[in-house]
């Protein structure tokens, strides 16, 4: 019996989590010095192989099976696995040959060997990185049907509530055809609904979703969270605390787009709230704005770009407490004028209209910086979210009294079993072992890949990189290719948009004001002389199909127009392109005013790349290049260290 089994049997009718122990520095020390050893051990004794040769030896049996055979196959099954767990390869082997012969039959999608392997690596509890177009939605049944196989509840976990209930629906008739009932979890739906979905056998549901709906047990519970006290819960009938909880436990959850998840969304901490008294904040925020605009940079504050803070200078300080004599009240407190104020240079200046949020229907909305999807129930915390309200002149939200917290990182090691997919692992999979534990292995891909890359051009300013960037997809487009050129903000698509209008080009932009028609503009994303314009948000979830004949034209040509502080979200929006052995190619247009160099770049290396890009030596173009990848590296110890 697997360990996991036995967990989930221990807990049987309680709340199955696993206990989270605090580490020291010396223990997170030795955990990630023993990281690269245990993922080479491990990746050295999985023989994948030899259980693809397994599985397809129990698929050949099946071939001749009837329906209400395979489902007596299928039952049979079940019982051992509830038995014996998942980790005997040749029950694993079996269930998996299972699910294949009825995705065959039902949805004439048969899985590829690769997506077999990365099946097994799921169950095993480690990272699948998978490559765009490799089909990770189709992988993810094979590991969900054998533990639901075994009696444990499986939670499918992606970034969005369309990614939820595309890929629930998309996958229901495999599920259906084996007995496995399926849930979904989304935005809205009431607690009947929520309680009814969980009790599902396999659940499709966002992290944030999941995540609130966790801590409202936590809420639920409070102190009755032993397994023992849970149990007697249960002699109290319908109106136990037991029957009031939503989830069933934390046994095995999937999470697709894992980086997406596990670490670009655990900067932020998730909370509960209450909504607090507006009172006379509004005043008090235009007051503190006010005394921002008197404010000099330099000489009264400093902008901490990388971190994205601001700190006052003691002359600043003398400045603010002159500017906030004549106001009174609170502003007779030191400590709270200086938070005030510091708030209010970090809405004017660090805080962006149209880059970090947008203004819609007279609300507030962050921007995911990842993604550039729209996060609309989230805010900023300590005011700042207010602060920028009061700046755009928006009604202001009552400022939220924390009820629960949890951190992303606390809450998914708290999973009996947690495994992760996604196509760009390997840049944080260090990070993914000290913190989640979790291994990261790279699975082939079904076709050679053959995407082609153009080169990579730096430009002295951004108007030049602009005019460069029409000129590469007025080219592109000549040819009948279809472009995806890919922009870091809202701003930046809008400027392009108004650039190739000029220019004539007909072209589709994809941005956080777009967000509702998504999928339609990914879906025509591959159609000749198709230009779309697009955020982050084009490089998540979603696949970009060619129309016939558009692969011997050159496929799909992918544009990068400012790097991303992590590489690996870059490698995100190129792998748009050359899907399934499909042909395509990209390339970088770049600039040295870009926010990468000014924000992580010293203003030395900065001089250098520019003496560099200027230069008439083609080898000195290499400089440019280089000093771009040491910002980006730079950003990303950064924000490894934040989290």
């Amino acid at each position: 019996m697997s360990s996991i089994a036995v967990i989930a049997r221990h807990y049987a009718g309680a709340y199955p989590e696993r206990a989270v122990p605090r580490e020291s520095w010396l223990d997170r020390l030795g955990i990630a010095a023993a990281g690269p050893f245990i993922q080479w051990y491990r990746a050295q004794r999985s023989n994948f192989d030899d259980f693809v040769a397994l599985v397809a030896d129990e698929g050949r049996k099946l071939e001749l099976v009837n329906e209400d055979e395979l489902i007596v196959i299928t039952k049979r099954l079940q019982q051992r696995l509830r038995r014996e767990g998942f980790d005997n390869d040749e029950l694993v082997a079996e269930s998996f040959a299972i699910v294949r012969e009825v995705a065959q039959r039902k949805m004439q999608m048969r899985h590829y060997d690769v997506q077999l392997i990365g099946g097994l690596i799921l169950l095993r509890g480690m990272t699948a990185e998978m490559e765009t177009g490799e089909g990770k939605t189709l992988t993810a049944t094979l590991a969900a049907c054998t533990a639901a196989f075994a009696g444990l509840p499986v939670h499918i976990i992606t970034v969005n509530d369309y990614l939820v209930t595309r890929d629930a629906g998309w996958m229901r008739p495999i599920y259906e055809t084996l007995g496995l009932s399926v849930g979904t979890i989304t935005q809205g739906m009431d607690v009947e609904a929520r309680r009814k979905a969980y009790a599902c056998d396999i659940v499709y549901c966002s992290n944030k979703e999941l995540v609130f709906d966790y801590l409202k047990d936590r809420i639920a519970l409070g102190n009755s969270r032993s397994r023992i006290r849970l149990q007697l819960e249960r002699l109290y009938g319908k109106e136990s605390k037991i029957h009031q909880l939503l989830l069933r436990g934390l046994c095995f959850a999937i999470v697709d787009e894992a980086d997406s998840v596990l670490i670009d969304e655990a900067r932020t901490p998730l909370i509960i709230s209450g909504a607090g008294n507006v009172g006379d904040e509004k005043r008090v925020y235009e007051e503190a704005l006010a005394i921002a605009d008197e404010l000099m940079e330099y000489d009264d504050f400093e902008i901490l770009a990388r971190q994205r803070t601001i700190r006052l200078t003691e002359d600043g300080k003398l400045r603010i407490e002159e500017l906030a004599e004549p106001l009174g009240g609170l502003w007779t407190g030191t400590q709270r004028r200086e938070e005030l104020v510091q708030q209010a240079l970090a809405a004017r200046r660090l805080y962006l209209r149209d880059k970090h949020y947008l203004v819609r229907d007279g609300k507030v909305q962050i921007i995911d910086e990842y993604t550039g999807r729209i996060m609309p129930d989230r805010s900023w915390e300590l005011g700042l979210h207010q602060m920028i309200e009061a700046k755009e002149n928006c009604e202001l939200t009552g400022r939220r009294e924390t009820i629960a917290r949890i951190s992303y990182q606390r809450f998914f090691r708290r999973y009996l079993r947690l495994a992760g997919m996604t196509g760009t692992a390997k840049e944080v999979s260090q990070e993914l072992w000290s913190v989640y534990r979790l291994n990261v292995v790279t699975v082939p891909t079904n076709k050679p890949v053959k995407r082609v890359n153009r080169q990579t051009t730096i430009c002295l300013t951004a108007g030049e990189k602009w005019k460069a960037i029409v000129e590469e997809i007025a080219n592109v487009n000549a040819n009948q290719r279809p472009v995806l050129v890919g922009t870091r903000s809202v701003e930046a698509s809008e400027q392009l948009s108004r650039l190739l209008q000029e220019k004539g080009l007909a072209h589709q932009v994809l941005n956080a004001r777009q967000d509702k028609s998504e999928a339609q503009v990914i879906e025509n994303a591959g159609k000749k002389l198709q230009i779309t314009v697009a955020t982050n948000m084009a490089g998540r979830g979603t696949d970009i199909k060619l129309d016939a004949g558009v692969s011997d034209l050159g496929g799909l040509h992918v544009i990068v127009t400012e790097l991303h502080e992590a590489k690996r979200i870059d490698r995100q929006l190129i792998g748009r392109c050359g899907r399934q052995g499909d042909n395509g190619s990209y390339g970088a247009i770049l600039s040295l005013e870009d926010e990468l160099m000014a924000t992580h770049i010293a203003n030395v290396l900065r001089r250098l790349a520019t003496i560099a890009t200027q230069s008439r030596f083609s080898y000195a173009q290499v400089i440019p290049k280089l000093i771009m990848r040491l910002g980006q590296y730079s950003a990303e110890r950064l924000h490894s260290r934040m989290r």
